[in-house]
């Protein structure tokens, strides 16, 4: 996604989705051995997108051949150059283009998943908002990138999806950031705003569990290591870019997130700093633990108290926040509903169906930021 030069003086917002699949019929989970990047690619080049943004700046990633707000997700085939051939499908992706709201940005989400969901159904496949894939766990493939870590990384997210959040500045905000201590404040403060996302507690078709514990995500634990929370493009009119979310399929979820990652770019007054190596640890810890792990809640609070002072002279609607807030004062989080939902039917089918569409929350109850 990348801002065209008209944009550089006002906010600007864009998400990027993945969707896991799964039979529409029965629900069960698929994979790249049960998907074909043609018939996938067929699929979303026949939506019809002319009456919303335009896609202006997403680039084009061969095989894909037309640039469009969806891509299918996956493992990309080589050729002896490495260049890529075939694509070994994971799942969709929708890429918002860039919008001038947040109400603009989730409302074309909203657009996008609306008509990506009813072409796939006609081809008996049903869009799934999972994290780690439910049943699948280990990836191998060709050599596709020259730089060994970055391959290694392209397997290892086979079995993994979620969300990135764009936001690009006004220039004279964006002018102000200090990108070292952008990276020291994102650090210490986003394992905590993960900690509010997480969702992904189902491996191998069972509860993931380590040492006895039902933890709450291993797509976090998985990814903490090496993945990066944060990558900043000054190329493109500064966009800036969030990683550490989980899927989610409440739209609500989405607008708190953009929330949560533009309070973090714009307040001074977050103090909080740690190196990359805290990052990680801390990752880890709240990919088991949730909201108990060491310091999280503390961490979590401080954004959501200055989350009001920060957006609201912006123009912001922050009453999104009230779901978070939520989360934070009951301790329950989405995984928490996907592990008493497996616990309760013993069913995947019955996870899936609880993670499928997208939910419109029009309608959220006020919460008091008040402590």
């Amino acid at each position: 996604m990348t801002h065209s030069d008209t944009h550089r003086d006002s906010f600007r917002f864009g998400v990027e989705a993945e969707y896991q699949l799964a039979d529409a019929e029965t629900f069960r989970p698929l994979w790249h051995q049960d998907l074909s990047f043609e018939e996938l690619n067929q699929v979303l080049e026949s939506i019809a997108v002319d009456d919303l943004p335009p896609v202006v700046g997403l680039e084009l990633e061969p095989p894909h051949r037309k640039l469009m707000p969806y891509a299918v997700e996956g493992y990309h085939v080589p050729a002896p150059d490495l260049s890529p051939i075939d694509l070994l499908p994971k799942g969709i992706e929708i890429r918002t283009p860039v919008c001038s709201s947040i109400e603009q940005c989730l409302a074309t989400l909203k657009t996008l998943h609306d008509r990506l969901e009813t072409a796939l159904l006609g081809r008996g496949y049903a869009l799934v908002s999972l994290s780690h894939h439910p049943t699948e766990h280990h990836f191998e493939g060709p050599q596709n990138k020259r730089r060994y870590d970055f391959w290694q990384w392209a397997m290892e997210v086979m079995t993994t999806c979620g969300p990135d959040i764009n936001v690009s500045l006004p220039h004279e905000l964006n002018d102000c950031i200090d990108v070292a201590d952008l990276h020291r404040k994102v650090n210490y403060y986003s394992p905590a705003l993960a900690a509010l996302s997480l969702a992904s507690p189902i491996y191998r078709g069972e509860l993931w569990s380590m040492r006895g514990a039902v933890g709450k995500s291993i797509r976090t634990y998985r990814r903490s290591v090496i993945a990066p929370a944060i990558e900043l493009h000054p190329q493109e009119n500064g966009r800036m870019e969030f990683k550490l979310f989980e899927a989610t399929n409440q739209l609500v979820d989405y607008h708190a997130f953009i929330l949560l990652w533009l309070t973090l770019l714009l307040d001074n007054e977050l103090d909080g700093r740690a190196h990359n190596q805290t990052r990680v640890y801390d990752l880890g810890a709240i990919s088991r633990f949730g909201l108990e792990a060491e310091t999280v809640r503390e961490r979590a609070t401080a954004v959501l108290t200055r989350s009001p002072v920060v957006l609201e002279k912006y123009g912001f609607d922050i009453g999104p926040l009230s779901v978070m807030q939520r989360r934070l004062e009951t301790g329950r989080l989405p995984a928490d509903d996907i592990i008493d939902c497996f616990r309760e039917t013993g069913s995947l089918e019955h996870v899936l169906r609880l993670r499928a569409g997208l939910v419109d929350n029009a309608d959220v109850t006020p919460y008091s930021f008040d402590n």
